[in-house]
């Protein structure tokens, strides 16, 4: 199974289906995915299972331009807490640097980069939407992302932005004068990578109302509750448990969904690392119950909750299997 992806990728796309004379309910349900998960904030599913959905539905409904539709009823809410940092940056650069940097928050399998034009035209740079998992990109999926980034960047800009160009990577599956019209520019098909082709000075362009406190907030949010890609999964679940111990699930399921994977994946990706899950969660609370016993006079029934344990009878089991001693003796040991 591969990476996941927020739900609210897909949000608006049951009553597009609806609209279209279709039943979304009906066509998610095939896919055994709840359509009603499109409206939440942290509910995730699989990365193709989404595409698939989305390829799904224009075929049903015999709707070429679904993907482009979907865009058009969608915003920077899809993102969650990375539209925040998003909509409060002080400049349209800074906006795409949150998006480059973070957009693994919303699917680790999306990507966002500034990229040198690929029609080699000075003061022009490229806006380029990807994925790591799905090269080419799906036809709908491609023409939703890159849609969406487009109006994203227009109501940033607060308007038109001077979008030289769209290159998409798959032949035109409506009438082009569909592309151009949404766009607003000449759109070319079949290119080696989706891309919006945009002034160099656009990177500059100031973005009105941003507030940059609200912007730290969701960057810190972000940085302690989305452990960036690129560091070792056993490091990246070990510091999600130890943030969740004793006040939030710190279970192989909810650690699993913050990183947007299924258990079964996590758990088998953790095996090839030589180790497992159980082991991590035993070595946190380990840390945290020597931590606390040692430094503090808290009662052993707050440790207990504080380590993730229901009852003191399991902590005074677990520090006898660490230390070989009980709690009380492991204190006045320090």
């Amino acid at each position: 199974m591969g990476s996941m992806v927020r739900a609210a990728g897909l949000r608006g796309l049951p009553s597009l289906i609806d609209d279209l004379g279709g039943d979304g309910r009906a066509l998610f349900a095939a896919y055994a995915v709840d359509a009603g998960l499109v409206d939440t904030d942290d509910a995730v599913i699989p990365s193709m299972v989404a595409g698939r959905l989305l390829e799904a539905a224009a075929a049903d409904r015999d709707c070429p331009d679904l993907g482009l539709r979907l865009a058009a009823r969608q915003d920077t809410a899809i993102l969650g807490p990375l539209a925040i940092a998003i909509e409060n940056s002080a400049t349209l650069g800074e906006a795409l640097d949150c998006a480059t940097r973070f957009l693994f928050v919303h699917s680790p399998a999306l990507t966002i980069a500034q990229t040198a034009d690929p029609s080699g035209r000075p003061g022009v740079v490229g806006l380029r939407y990807g994925s790591t998992e799905m090269d080419p990109l799906p036809p709908q999926v491609c023409d939703n992302g890159l849609g969406l980034l487009h109006r994203i960047t227009v109501l940033l800009s607060g308007g038109r932005y001077g979008l030289r160009s769209v290159h998409l990577t798959h032949r035109p599956l409506a009438p082009v004068a569909r592309y151009t019209e949404f766009f607003g520019a000449d759109v070319r098909f079949g290119q080696p990578a989706a891309v919006l082709r945009v002034p160099a000075t656009l990177i500059e362009a100031r973005v009105g109302g941003a507030n940059r406190v609200l912007r730290e907030v969701a960057l810190d949010y972000m940085r302690a509750h989305f452990p960036a890609p690129e560091q070792p999964l056993d490091e990246r679940v070990r510091r999600l448990i130890t943030q969740s111990l004793g006040s939030s699930p710190a279970d192989i399921a909810a650690i699993a969904r913050r990183l947007q994977t299924h258990p079964r994946t996590l758990q088998r990706r953790l095996a090839a690392m030589g180790t497992t899950f159980e082991q991590l969660q035993d070595g946190v609370r380990r840390e945290t119950a020597h931590r606390l016993i040692t430094t503090t006079d808290l009662p052993f029934s707050q440790v207990t909750a504080m380590v993730g344990l229901t009852e003191q009878s399991a902590l005074t089991r677990a520090v006898h299997r660490w230390y070989g001693m009980s709690p009380r003796d492991l204190r006045r040991s320090q």
